[in-house]
């Protein structure tokens, strides 16, 4: 694996992440697990990494960074910020958001706190519980620091409704672009089933869902995916509905904002009463 690092041999043998981490702290004891790497650890999704890097903290402030095999930050750690997950010393995940809020950048480290907030379904269809509160977090960040009120500023957009990294992406697109729809928002067909958005600007009448990239992973999803917007079409509440996948938020962005932005334009000038004759 690296200079005084062996992993086993044999068929099947696959140098994970979690290896390729214990591997290091063995040669360097001192080193805990932190950044993206204690995200993936804690089941935290970040922004598209399926592999990061192995990154650490060292609280002796003596070793450094080595190339990409290996990134250190040479920062004080408390007691209380270190815990045992599977045999390695790892940051907690309030430690952990609170590193990532500190060095950016917003979204990657708005998409962690948002997905450590609330229940999500991570890696081969585990069902994770959330792991602390907002409060717990803004709890674990320094009193100063020169990142502080940029922080701060992060932390007042972060929505605990949030479903999905692309959710929490395309809701800080529209809020750059001064859009500020309702998220989950709950509206009801004429026979009264409930129907949950991911945005609805209910002046308009205006609903966007986004899909993420597994959405339609099996016939059965794909069937429930084709009732529930069939269903949003039947409410009162809902009169136009925008559809986007996942890369449109991620690589599109402007595209995504200006198709809201002429679909609200379209509601309303709807709404505008007919000029007097």
């Amino acid at each position: 694996m690296r200079a005084g690092a062996w992993a086993e041999p044999g068929p099947g043998a696959d140098v994970d992440l979690r290896t390729c981490l214990l591997a290091e702290q063995l040669l360097c004891p001192q080193l805990v697990v932190s950044h993206l790497a204690a995200a993936a650890l804690w089941r935290i999704e970040t922004l598209d990494i399926a592999r990061p890097a192995p990154e650490f903290i060292d609280p002796t402030l003596r070793t450094r960074s080595n190339g990409s095999r290996r990134r250190v930050h040479r920062m004080r750690l408390a007691p209380s910020d270190v815990q045992d997950v599977r045999g390695l010393r790892v940051t907690t995940p309030a430690r952990t958001l609170a590193d990532l809020l500190l060095s950016g950048p917003r979204d990657l480290a708005l998409v962690a706190v948002e997905s450590a907030l609330t229940y999500r379904t991570v890696g081969r269809g585990h069902r994770r519980a959330p792991l602390l509160a907002l409060h717990d977090v803004t709890a674990a960040l320094p009193a100063r620091h020169r990142h502080a009120a940029r922080t701060r500023e992060w932390l007042s957009l972060v929505d605990p409704k949030s479903g999905s990294p692309a959710e929490t992406v395309a809701r800080l697109h529209m809020a750059d672009a001064g859009l500020r729809p309702e998220s989950q928002a709950e509206v009801f067909t004429g026979d009264g089933r409930q129907v949950r958005l991911d945005f609805l600007f209910r002046a308009e009448g205006l609903a966007v869902e986004v899909e993420g990239y597994a959405y339609h992973g099996t016939r059965e999803h794909h069937r429930r995916d084709i009732d529930r917007f069939n269903r949003i079409q039947r409410c009162p509440e809902v009169r136009s509905l925008l559809r986007f996948s996942a890369l449109d938020v991620f690589r599109r962005p402007a595209h995504f904002v200006a198709e809201i932005r002429a679909a609200l334009h379209r509601g309303a000038g709807f709404r505008q009463p007919p000029p007097s004759p």
